[in-house]
């Protein structure tokens, strides 16, 4: 089943909006204040969490994989595919973290 999202248009902005845009846009970055937003520590880093509805672009392609190996995956019931991207997912990031 495919959720679909209702597709909005942007409003067009005013002559007054669009001055105050081109004004902020205009601003060099060290005027900007920051006094209300709270630097982010590595603290706050290592407790992050990833957007619970980000989900990554599915390319689909053929790959042969040992029949033993696909056996197990298959013996943990329904989801077999989404299991092994998983499993991909996990090591690529383990990886990832490592070379970092």
């Amino acid at each position: 089943m495919r959720k679909s999202a209702k597709r909005t248009t942007a409003k067009v902005l005013t002559a007054a909006q669009r001055r105050e845009v081109a004004a902020l846009v205009a601003q060099p970055d060290d005027k900007i204040d920051y006094s209300d937003i709270p630097p982010l520590t590595e603290r706050f880093w290592e407790n992050a969490v990833r957007n619970p509805f980000y989900r990554p672009v599915k390319q689909q392609l053929t790959v042969r994989l040992d029949a033993d190996v696909i056996a197990w995956l298959r013996r943990q019931g329904v989801g077999y595919k989404t299991r092994l991207n998983a499993l991909l997912r996990s090591a690529m990031l383990k990886d990832l973290k490592k070379s970092a």
